[in-house]
């Protein structure tokens, strides 16, 4: 058994506006994290904006633009677990739902304050997208 972390939000963006946040890597080092090439299917690394530090690593399992973008994640204190996020985009009125799903992440109560940690960055790190899709709107 694993823990999974969803989250869903909506944007003021067409759906390859957003994608481009999901993708391009002078989109994601406003938000995210950077990768040295836009994220299509195969490996990835991903870097610290300031401390160009490799930060998470993985592989693009699925690169579908403008509907669904999925890769392996790993990060350091995972020791090298690796889990699942997909990221899904939907046409809605007036904009897109981009939703989140963040699999296979270690259970346990020795693993949940990692689960805590990646719940409380996903939650940072999509209210910068959010304010940076928004700021171009």
């Amino acid at each position: 058994m694993t823990n999974t972390l969803n989250k869903s939000i909506y944007l003021k963006a067409s759906k390859q506006q957003v994608w481009a946040y999901l993708t391009d890597p002078d989109k994601l080092a406003i938000w995210f994290h950077k990768p040295d090439a836009p994220l299509t299917e195969g490996d990835y690394a991903m870097y610290g904006v300031e401390s160009g530090d490799k930060l998470m690593w993985g592989e693009v399992i699925q690169a579908q633009p403008f509907d669904r973008l999925e890769y392996t994640f790993t990060i350091g204190p995972m020791a090298g677990a690796t889990s699942t996020v997909v990221w899904t985009l939907d046409d809605v009125p007036g904009g897109t739902r981009l939703s989140l799903e963040h699999s296979g992440l270690p259970q346990g109560e020795d693993a949940f304050g990692l689960t805590l940690a990646l719940d409380k960055g996903w939650d940072d790190h999509i209210a910068r997208m959010r304010n940076d899709v928004h700021s171009d709107s």
